[in-house]
């Protein structure tokens, strides 16, 4: 505001005559001059002060105001000559040594005649803002305004305006000061650049980032710490409700915009208010491994966990923990990040079901076969009763029609084979056209239960594909018991025996067809 400013003419110094005394006196002492206080402060303030005279901006606006203009702001954009006087209206009457140095003047002289490189740009808007304050009535206010210094630097300064005590109808005299806060507002600057850059970082990382509160759970262990538990994993198991209080005491403070994405969260509001539709099922035990680890101090974690979507699709997520540094006393800061390994534990999955399940029938492999019937004559439970099972007429159907025919077929058996058993009765297909069932603790009235079921599993999907492919579904079926004590190979070869003699009887031969005959009669 002090833009065109001129210095305010100086009033002629005070004189006094006094008469002679009327007999001589001796000389005086000279007195010592008491300095002038209140220059004496104004001219050493720390800070920049301006004296000035405000009178003239105050007949201007009384003339304004005589004009019915309401609005200042309105009418000083409707003609810019009328800011111009407004600044010119305004009279320096002196200035401290902390302004010509925050300036770089050499006089006051040169400050008011270099006005114009001072109050230049971005410091009009500061400008109108003031003049707005004054216009309004306010007779004291603040601001931060921008000024030049006179080699050309900007300048970021508080300024406060006060008209003086007693000047308050004319505004004759007005007390400004300077406070130059550029560095502050650098540091500032550069702090919220910083801020905005972590912010950045946080909201767009790829990557489900959590900041949570910790501390009511050290709360916690430390309750039980002070009550002399030292096996923190048998307390556990005794008192499991202290995972749920554990769990009910996390704050969760923050969390970016791939947390939402993941959990289909159209806000974090929603997001938060739903927390127990994230955390369940397993994730309890999970997050009691958690507290083990926190209790044993490793106040860093990794650990693969599964949480659920909002719309209750299971994630697999790789969640890593972390208390920051700066809050090892009390855990009130936590960083946990998620990263969702969903397709990779499906593939991983998928991968592990392709080395034990055939992809043609969706049955088990002979692979697993192998292994089952190993882990059966170790253990059990006995008797074990096995089914070997053979379909009828593929080589025919493969020979005739195609070998897509052939394989449609074979789906077929896979359908019906897989649903004419419950666990832990099992199905695996260890052959062209060979199956096999194993009833582990199974008996006589259990092979009878399965072939009920599998022959009438055979007849509704015939009927069902009676009018598509024609090709009937048939099997060959023998069956044997393995008690305890005797050889499960054994058993196997007994129902071998036994399926290829219903295979003859399913030709018509009248006797049962040798291994190495039924090997090349079908594929």
């Amino acid at each position: 505001m002090r833009e065109k400013y001129s210095p305010a003419p100086a009033g002629p110094a005070d004189s006094i005559t006094r008469p002679a005394p009327p007999f001589p006196m001796p000389a005086p002492t000279p007195p010592m001059l008491a300095p002038n206080d209140d220059q004496s402060m104004f001219d050493l303030a720390p800070v920049s002060l301006w004296l000035e005279d405000f009178g003239g901006l105050k007949r201007l606006f009384d003339g304004w105001r005589a004009q019915g203009v309401q609005d200042l702001r309105a009418y000083l954009a409707q003609d810019p000559s009328r800011l111009t006087a407004c600044t010119a209206a305004l009279k320096v009457i002196k200035v401290n040594q902390a302004t010509l140095q925050l300036f770089g003047a050499a006089s006051l002289d040169e400050l008011v005649d270099r006005m114009g490189d001072v109050f230049r740009d971005d410091a009009g808007e500061h400008m109108l803002h003031e003049l707005e304050q004054l216009w309004g009535g306010a007779l004291h206010f603040e601001d931060r305004t921008v000024n030049y210094t006179l080699d050309g630097r900007r300048l970021e300064v508080d300024v406060r305006v006060r008209v003086l005590p007693g000047h308050e109808q004319t505004w004759g005299r007005v007390l400004v000061s300077l406070d130059d806060v550029t560095e502050q507002s650098r540091t500032a600057a550069a702090l919220a650049r910083s801020e905005r850059y972590a912010r950045g970082l946080f909201e767009r990382s790829p990557v489900s980032l959590w900041v949570e509160d910790f501390s009511g759970i050290r709360r916690l262990l430390e309750e039980v710490r002070v009550q002399g538990i030292r096996d923190f994993g048998t307390f556990l198991k005794v008192h499991p409700e202290f995972i749920s209080r554990c769990m009910q005491e996390i704050r969760v403070l923050d969390v970016n915009e791939e947390t939402l994405r993941m959990f289909g969260a159209s806000s974090k509001d929603e997001l938060l208010r739903r927390l127990p539709d994230i955390f369940q099922g397993e994730m309890h035990d999970s997050f009691a491994e958690q507290l083990r680890d926190l209790w044993d101090g490793r106040t860093t974690q990794q650990r693969e966990v599964v949480n659920h979507s909002l719309s209750g699709e299971a994630i697999h997520i790789h969640m890593q923990l972390a208390v920051l540094p700066e809050h090892m006393q009390r855990w009130d800061l936590v960083l946990v990040s998620l990263v969702d390994i969903t397709a990779r534990k499906r593939a991983e999955a998928y991968l592990e079901y392709l080395g034990t399940h055939d992809v043609l029938t969706q049955l088990r492999n002979r692979t697993w076969y192998t292994e089952e019937i190993k882990r059966l004559a170790r253990k059990g439970p006995w008797p074990v009763a096995v089914m070997a099972i053979d379909m009828n007429g593929l080589k025919r159907v493969n020979d005739e029609v195609s070998h897509a025919a052939g394989d449609a077929l074979l789906r077929r058996a896979g359908e019906v084979l897989g649903k004419c058993v419950d666990a832990p009765a099992s199905v695996a297909r260890i052959g062209g056209d060979e199956f096999a069932i194993l009833l582990p603790g199974g008996d006589e009235r259990a092979v009878q239960a399965v072939r009920d079921r599998l022959a009438s599993l055979v007849e509704v999907n015939n009927q069902f594909y009676a009018g598509t492919s024609g090709h009937a579904l048939s099997f060959a079926i023998g069956a044997a018991l393995c008690s305890p004590g005797e050889s499960l190979e054994a058993a196997l070869l007994r129902a071998d025996r036994a399926m290829y003699s219903d295979k003859a009887q399913h030709y018509g031969t009248g006797i049962a067809l040798p291994p190495a005959a039924a090997a090349g009669e079908e594929r």
